[in-house]
């Protein structure tokens, strides 16, 4: 009987096909990338405002910090959406957010009209962009101290967020494009209302943010609805509809301060009723027995 030839043993051929494998390419995905790529993007929608101010195309200028906005709303859900967070992206996002919704809006509004009120109005122009940057930094390290936020805080900004802080200055250019410019226009009334926005930002007004923001599913239709109509009136009316949206913001801050407070009262309700309940027994206790006199 012919014998078979020995086999080669498993673990060199083994070796062998590994050692012939192409090695993985190294580097991050898609992905990883995809925040910081619309970061990147929403910081170029901002410089490029920059230059249509510049050229006096204030409709396109406008349109770029909203675009800006929007891309920086949705680099941090997509982020954590694909568990691409990372030191690096926080950092850059940050400073995306300083050129974006605190130089370029500064610079668009001086260009447009702070520039006529001379040094008062390089003053407001300043202002506003060291207080998106002072905003941004205060948020950057209270980051490290948020599990020490209460949990009905959660839901609350301090001050207003740079986007909507950018939007609000530029309000009065979105105004002249319906009312025209001699109504909003004034240099005077430009430096205060760019004063005001940058004093909001960095206030300690505690003003409602939409993450934790639940819907019963009872109104789920009504949101969708009124979603429609948005875009409707942005199609429509784009301007009108900006200008409704930047105004009921600024109503909605006195009853953010006034849900908040009372939130924090109730807060405080429910602790001091703790404490009465569970350790006032033990304090008049103790109070008895140190004013009663001592044993014979």
């Amino acid at each position: 009987m012919a014998q078979r030839p020995p086999a080669l043993g498993g673990g060199t051929l083994g070796r062998r096909r590994r050692a012939i494998r192409p090695p993985r390419l190294g580097g991050l995905t898609i992905n990883k990338l995809l925040p910081n790529m619309l970061t990147v993007l929403a910081l170029s929608a901002g410089m490029t405002g920059i230059r249509f101010a510049t050229d006096q195309r204030w409709e396109h200028a406008v349109v770029a910090i909203v675009v800006a906005a929007v891309l920086d709303a949705l680099d941090g859900r997509i982020a954590r959406l694909l568990n691409a967070q990372s030191k690096f992206g926080a950092e850059l996002d940050s400073l995306s957010d300083v050129v974006s919704f605190g130089v370029a809006p500064a610079m668009i509004l001086y260009m447009w009209g702070l520039n006529e009120a001379r040094s008062f109005g390089w003053i407001a122009c300043l202002l506003f962009g060291a207080c998106a940057a002072l905003r941004l930094a205060r948020f950057n390290t209270a980051l490290g101290s948020a599990a020490q936020k209460p949990v009905w805080a959660y839901n609350y900004f301090t001050g207003v967020p740079a986007p909507a802080g950018a939007g609000l200055a530029l309000l009065p250019i979105v105004a002249s494009f319906e009312l025209g410019r001699t109504v909003v226009g004034h240099p005077v009334f430009v430096v205060i209302w760019t004063v005001g926005m940058a004093a909001l930002m960095i206030s300690a007004i505690p003003t409602f943010s939409l993450k934790g923001l639940r819907i019963h599913p009872r109104y789920v239709v009504f949101v969708f609805l009124g979603l429609v109509l948005l875009a409707a009136g942005v199609v429509s009316a784009p301007w009108t509809t900006l200008l409704i949206l930047g105004l009921g913001y600024l109503v909605t801050l006195p009853f953010s301060v006034r849900q908040y407070r009372r939130l924090m009262d109730q807060a405080e309700s429910l602790v001091g009723g703790e404490i009465g309940g569970e350790d006032a027994p033990a304090a008049e206790a103790a109070a008895e027995e140190t004013a009663a006199p001592p044993p014979a």
